[in-house]
C-alpha cells in the first residue's frame, strides 16, 4: 500500500492469524502516511506450508529476504503477539534495517501460550481461543474460520518442527538483557491482558522504550484499532 511514501512500515501478524488482522482496519489508515507492507508468515494465510523454520531467527531471515526483494533498506517494524517476537529478534540480528520498533501484545516466549500448553489442550485451545475472540471483540467467527484455524493448529503441531523451534527461543528476554535494542521502541498492551507483565518486563529491559496501555486484552488490534493507529502515528512521525 502507498509504495510512493518515503518511509515504510512492515506489519507482522501472530500465530493462527494472517495479514487480515491489519489489512481491514489499520493498514488503510497508516497507508495515508507510509508505505505499508503486509505478509503472511510461513504456513499462514496464503503462504506456502512448510515443515520447519519456525524459530525466530529463521522467521527474521524470512523478513529480511522480503525486504531485500522489495528493495527496502530500513523500515519501521510493527509486530502483533508472536509477530512482535519476530520483530524483536529482527531488531537484535539486523538493527541496521530497523528504524523504529512497535510491539503489540507480545508475550514472554516461555510463558502463556507455550507450545506444550497449546499441545496439551489441542482442539480445546482453538475453541477457547475463538470463544475469547468472540467475547472480547463482539465478532463471531464463522464455521469456516473455526475449521480453518483448527486445521492450521493440527498441521503446525503434528506435522512441523514448531514445538522444537519454539523451545529454541525461550531465552529471548535473557538475550535482550545482554544485547540491548537501541532503536526507539513502542509497547502497546491491553490493560486486561495476560501479556501485560511481559510488556512491563520489556519496558525494563529495552532502554529507549515506551509502554502504553489501552482498554482491552490480547485481542487489542480488533478491539482498539483506532487507538493503535493513533499511537503508531504519534510514535513514528
Amino acid at each position: 500500500m502507498n509504495r510512493e511514501a518515503s518511509q515504510a512500515i512492515v506489519m507482522i501478524h501472530g500465530m493462527f492469524t494472517n495479514m487480515s488482522v491489519f489489512y481491514f482496519n489499520m493498514a488503510p489508515e497508516l497507508a495515508k502516511h507510509f508505505h505499508v507492507v503486509l505478509y503472511d508468515l510461513q504456513s499462514h494465510g496464503m503462504s506456502e506450508r512448510v515443515d520447519c523454520g519456525y524459530n525466530l531467527e529463521a522467521m527474521s531471515d524470512d523478513l529480511i529476504a522480503l525486504l531485500d526483494v522489495l528493495n527496502l533498506k530500513k523500515v519501521h517494524l510493527v509486530g502483533y503477539s508472536y509477530g512482535g517476537l519476530i520483530a524483536l529478534k529482527t531488531a537484535i540480528l539486523y538493527s541496521d534495517r530497523v528504524e523504529k520498533l512497535s510491539l503489540i501484545e507480545s508475550p514472554k516466549p516461555d510463558e502463556g501460550d507455550a507450545p506444550e500448553v497449546l499441545q496439551k489442550y489441542g482442539n480445546k485451545f482453538i475453541d477457547q481461543y475463538l470463544n475469547n475472540y468472540a467475547e472480547s471483540t463482539s465478532l463471531q467467527p464463522g464455521k469456516r474460520q473455526i475449521e480453518k484455524n483448527r486445521k492450521l493448529y493440527e498441521y503446525l503441531f503434528n506435522h512441523t518442527s514448531i514445538k522444537e523451534d519454539f523451545d529454541i527461543d525461550n531465552n529471548l528476554f535473557d538475550i535482550l538483557s545482554t544485547n540491548s535494542i537501541k532503536v526507539p521502541t513502542l509497547l502497546l498492551y491491553g490493560s486486561d491482558s495476560d501479556c501485560l507483565l511481559a510488556g512491563n518486563l520489556l519496558k525494563e529491559i529495552i532502554p529507549n522504550s515506551y509502554l502504553l496501555e489501552g482498554s482491552g486484552d490480547h485481542n487489542l488490534p480488533i478491539q482498539k484499532p483506532q487507538w493503535i493507529i493513533e499511537k503508531l502515528l504519534e510514535f513514528m512521525k
